[in-house]
């Protein structure tokens, strides 16, 4: 289901992601994707430069005021409601996670069919909903009243896009789309006053990824693959999206789950394969310095046409903490 989250905010993460899914060269460090430099405004909105104890205390506050406001919401209504809280810890525990690596490559690939954390049993402890006994207390049509209240009516089929997702609007969403609708509003990135300046990162991150900059990394990369017997993508990132395509293909497919499913094991290791000879053509091209290196100076561009506006954007997002 699709999130009310800006878009240009997504953007930045995944090319943060993108940036260090590029192997450094032999030669030299590639530059850190975090010295991004519109990263360095954009990470003010989700706490990027806040350490981890000072995002978890954020994570912490955030989650108690949308609380309280879905209770003052259901009482309102007429139904109970107890702030469901969560102290638990907003970074899942498991191995790190190391694309640039050549041993976590060989057991992970991309990180698709197989990551770290992914057998992790989870928390051992079972977690009880504060509002079970109270719900359980309602009869059967006061229960689909009081669910429909917190969260919204069903989605009716005729509102799901093809690929069965769903465009979500805070208004049909019961009082946790309130909640969540009276957070954003103290999020800069959600204001009128930074509205033309969000659709204009949005806009930058389209067309620097269609920019024809890159080209000349991309040959290279693409000519080093085909050598290596794997033609047929114009540029990096197409190898990791064929397995997230033929992945979604393989679970829109599946009518039960099947434990240690030889097919999906056998996407595992085309994975795997696929995914140490991209990154040996990273290595040998430099691929990921070189990415980095005109994605930085694209960014520079777009910094000084709109200076002031970020400037404005990451002192609303600090004063907001």
């Amino acid at each position: 289901m699709r999130s009310t989250a800006p878009l240009a905010i997504a953007a930045v993460a995944a090319l943060a992601v993108a940036l260090t899914a590029c192997s450094g060269p032999g030669g030299g460090e590639a530059p850190d994707p975090a010295d991004s430099p519109l990263n360095k405004y954009m990470a003010a909105l989700w706490g990027g430069d806040l350490s981890e104890k000072e995002q978890q205390e954020r994570f912490e506050k955030e989650n108690t005021q949308r609380e309280e406001l879905i209770a003052e919401c259901m009482s309102e209504e007429g139904f109970e409601y107890i702030p469901v809280v969560h102290n638990g810890s907003m970074v899942s525990s498991g191995d790190e996670w190391d694309p640039e690596d050549r041993e976590w490559v060989a057991q992970y690939g991309y990180g698709m069919v197989n990551f770290p954390g992914r057998d992790d049993p989870g928390p051992t402890e079972e977690w009880i909903d504060p509002n079970q006994d109270y719900v359980m207390s309602l009869s059967e049509s006061e229960q689909q009243a009081y669910y429909e209240t917190l969260s919204g009516p069903p989605i009716p089929d005729d509102q799901l896009d093809e690929d069965e997702s769903y465009e979500w609007n805070w208004e049909t969403s019961g009082c946790y789309g309130y909640a969540q609708h009276e957070m954003e509003q103290d999020n800069p990135a959600t204001s009128d006053e930074f509205e033309p300046l969000m659709k204009a990162i949005e806009e930058f991150w389209t067309q620097a990824q269609e920019s024809n900059a890159f080209d000349e990394i991309n040959a290279e990369w693409r000519s080093c693959m085909a050598d290596a017997g794997h033609a047929g993508y114009d540029a990096q990132g197409d190898a990791q999206m064929q397995f997230s395509e033929e992945l979604n293909e393989y679970y829109e497919n599946q009518t039960e789950w099947v434990e240690d499913d030889p097919e999906l094991a056998e996407i595992g290791e085309r994975e795997v394969e696929l995914a140490l000879v991209d990154l040996d053509c990273r290595e040998k091209t430099g691929y990921r310095a070189a990415h980095s290196e005109i994605q930085f100076a694209l960014e520079e561009e777009f910094i000084a046409d709109h200076q002031a506006e970020l400037d404005a954007l990451k002192a609303a997002a600090e004063q907001g903490r």
